[in-house]
């Protein structure tokens, strides 16, 4: 079984596994591209933007962070998720406002804080505007980052770039309300501009201290919030003269204020953080990864029930049916979403089943056991602080 916490940023929503304590986490958690895509999955799977992996450091920090998107795909950073890594660590020990973390991630060393209102600001670091650190191929421009028109969908955009630990492209426009996100933010996560790909965001200046933005994320589509393309949209947008250099940015999840002193300084984010549910996962669930998963610690089983034989010849054994036929596997995301087709051979009753048998074969005491890290434990085994949301 898999534990996990699930945590949102202005809906930008993670699973948190915690491999502190684990010698080798990567190698505990066994976790490969399919399986998280499994996990991310709304309909079949837990459901979730991604998944992040607290780890023992390995360069000095206080511990590290590895995160996956919804895709399998790694980014090297994300601003809604190390701020729901902050609120999970401050939850699972206690920790009081003021308290920070020194966290390890593939865009160098990132520090959240844990504020008395129970936001988390967060120190992202200085922005990278030179192309080949975003990356990028466009020019540097005269706003003294990369700049130029993009052409994709037969329509030309006039964007800016800029990299927060990962790429981000942004669009001012007029009506962000207006834009087809789904036609050109796919097109431009993919443009041959950004060799590594990149997220991409639409931004409306509504004043100088407050802005709109969409999000397409690469890896994860349209999302409700990016913490660091937040940052990044502020950045391009101050150096184009479009705002100040700190502001409110709106974005489908709600609102992040960013603020940047200029050049070499480092980018401040401020913003929510909040559990959601605590839960075990099925090793069905996870394919083959779940042979990688340390094993549950064993329960007494109850009385062995007896199977009959099988009858002579073939035939069942009395008081059984015989196999069905096979029949046509039926998609029961999209052709029983107004009721089960096929209800005498559901394609998702063995699923069901696992479930029933894992409620039924274990009491409540092992099921909270299992949830150990749970909201609840968490509240009663540590301080909390009272301004938290």
């Amino acid at each position: 079984m898999l534990q996990f916490s699930k945590y949102q940023g202005l809906g930008n929503d993670f699973l948190l596994l915690d491999g502190r304590e684990l010698e080798d986490g990567e190698v505990a958690f066994g976790l490969d591209a399919e399986a998280v895509r499994r996990l991310c999955d709304r309909r079949f799977g837990v459901g979730g933007d991604g998944v992040i992996l607290a780890l023992p450091p390995m360069e000095g920090g206080e511990l590290r962070m590895r995160i996956f998107n919804a895709d399998g795909s790694e980014p090297e950073m994300c601003g809604n998720g190390i701020r729901c890594l902050a609120r999970f660590l401050a939850d699972s020990d206690g920790d009081a406002p003021g308290r920070t973390w020194q966290v390890e991630t593939l865009a160098g060393r990132i520090v959240p804080e844990l504020c008395p209102d129970g936001t988390i600001r967060v120190d992202m670091g200085p922005p990278f505007l030179e192309p080949s650190a975003v990356p990028t191929t466009l020019p540097v421009g005269p706003a003294g980052l990369p700049q130029g028109d993009l052409e994709v969908e037969g329509r030309y955009f006039t964007v800016a770039a800029a990299g927060m630990g990962n790429p981000h492209v942004v669009i001012p426009v007029e009506d962000v309300a207006a834009v087809d996100l789904e036609r050109f933010g796919a097109a431009l996560e993919r443009h041959p501009a950004f060799p590594a790909r990149t997220n991409v965001h639409f931004v409306q200046v509504l004043s100088p201290d407050h802005l709109v933005m969409r999000v397409w994320e690469r890896g994860a589509g349209p999302t409700l919030a990016c913490g660091t393309g937040a940052c990044a949209t502020l950045v391009v947008c101050h150096r184009l003269g479009l705002c100040d250099n700190r502001a409110r940015l709106d974005l489908p999840g709600g609102p992040l204020w960013i603020a940047w002193a200029g050049e070499g300084a480092p980018v401040i984010m401020s913003g929510p953080a909040e559990a959601v549910f605590d839960g075990v996962v099925v090793p069905g669930l996870l394919g083959e990864a779940a042979d990688r998963l340390p094993p549950l610690p064993e329960r007494s089983a109850g009385p062995e029930m007896p199977t009959a034989p099988p009858a002579q010849g073939g035939e069942p054994a009395p008081g059984t049916t015989a196999p069905s036929p096979p029949q046509p596997a039926i998609d029961c995301a999209t052709a029983c979403v107004n009721g089960c087709l096929r209800p005498e051979a559901c394609s998702s009753a063995e699923a069901r089943s696992r479930v029933a048998a894992l409620l039924e074969g274990r009491s409540l005491d092992d099921l909270l056991a299992l949830a150990s890290s749970s909201e609840e434990r968490r509240f009663m085994d540590g301080p909390r602080s009272d301004d938290s949301p």
